[in-house]
């Protein structure tokens, strides 16, 4: 956890300026995180799947996951990690007995999980003081 937390407090509280106490929440401890690292070892980026009660909690539908706190270090960006990380939670989710996966993207991001298979729905709103939009894979 200590360099899934170094990668999300660069990208999200200094870059993005989300504040510390939103950016972390009692859905670290169960959830499962992915690490892409690079060959010494240096942490890139980062990602979480979010299962079980707590994902039926946040969703109201059963058989859904969630991709949360997706974060590519600056250096990292545009080499394909983001979506490595991507497939990694989809995974997971998969494992985890998810039969679709629902993510909260920032607007901005919306092309990369479009190219990725993911459908946006609803209204957009606002997260942090940042504008997203849900978007919605089937993982089976």
């Amino acid at each position: 956890m200590p360099d899934v937390r170094v990668v999300r407090h660069e990208v999200f509280v200094e870059e993005q300026q989300v504040p510390v106490e939103l950016e972390y929440d009692e859905l670290d401890a169960t959830s499962v995180h992915v690490l892409a690292r690079a060959a010494d070892g240096t942490p890139l980026g980062t990602g979480r799947l979010i299962h079980g009660p707590q994902a039926l909690a946040a969703t109201g539908r059963e058989g859904v996951v969630l991709l949360g706190r997706l974060a590519v270090r600056q250096s990292a960006r545009g080499t394909g990690l983001g979506a490595a990380l991507v497939r990694a939670i989809e995974a997971a989710g998969r494992e985890h007995g998810g039969l679709e996966l629902e993510l909260h993207a920032q607007v901005q991001a919306l092309g990369f999980y479009e190219r990725l298979g993911y459908v946006a729905f609803g209204e957009e709103y606002p997260d942090a003081g940042i504008p997203h939009q849900s978007m919605l894979k089937r993982l089976a």
